[in-house]
């Protein structure tokens, strides 16, 4: 499962089942024909370039030059990236439809949350503050070594008291935008 399919809006059962197929597999004999036709047609088009430019070099060594090149060539196409992934049709040629970008889809989620959270504080707290308290944790550790847990007194300080108050008082009322804005702008000043 890619992350295009976690993300994406459309429901499992619209989505087309994709045919399984299993990879053309050519004859061992086939396969081998075609690398010697390969480093032949090679080898005689450089040993011709060498006799025009007065090059003596044995025919050895160019075949197990070119032998080896595609040996080299064959290893690394065994261990290439995964072909890109092609992209979906979009419905009505519309770039913000539904699948578009998973991240725009994420960011319209959370700000739906956001608005909801604003006139239900059972919703605020049950999923909006822990994800401001992980946030907050986070940008503590990255920025000066602690989280709130591990030094309590100087996350406090460095967060300030309202944040502090929010992040510690579950029963508490919804914030409004205004003290959001407050609580974020305190985050990014860590």
């Amino acid at each position: 499962m890619s992350l295009d399919d976690l993300f994406s809006a459309e429901p499992e059962e619209r989505r087309p089942k994709k045919e399984e197929k299993g990879p053309k597999r050519r004859s061992w004999a086939v396969w081998v024909l075609l690398n010697v036709a390969l480093v032949a047609a090679a080898t005689v088009v450089t040993m011709a370039a060498l006799k025009a430019g007065h090059y003596h070099v044995s025919v050895v060594i160019v075949v197990a030059a070119f032998v080896g090149l595609r040996l080299i060539m064959l290893a690394v196409g065994l261990v290439k990236a995964p072909p890109r992934p092609r992209r979906r049709d979009l419905e009505a040629n519309d770039p913000d439809g539904p699948g578009a970008d998973a991240l725009k889809d994420a960011v319209r989620r959370w700000e739906r949350t956001l608005d909801r959270a604003q006139s239900d504080a059972d919703l605020y707290s049950r999923n909006v503050l822990p994800v401001l308290a992980e946030l907050t944790d986070e940008r503590l550790r990255l920025r000066h070594g602690i989280t709130r847990a591990s030094d309590p007194r100087r996350a406090r300080e460095l967060l300030g008291d309202p944040l502090w108050a929010a992040l510690h008082d579950r029963g508490r009322r919804t914030p409004k935008t205004r003290e959001l804005e407050t609580y974020v702008e305190a985050l990014e000043r860590l």
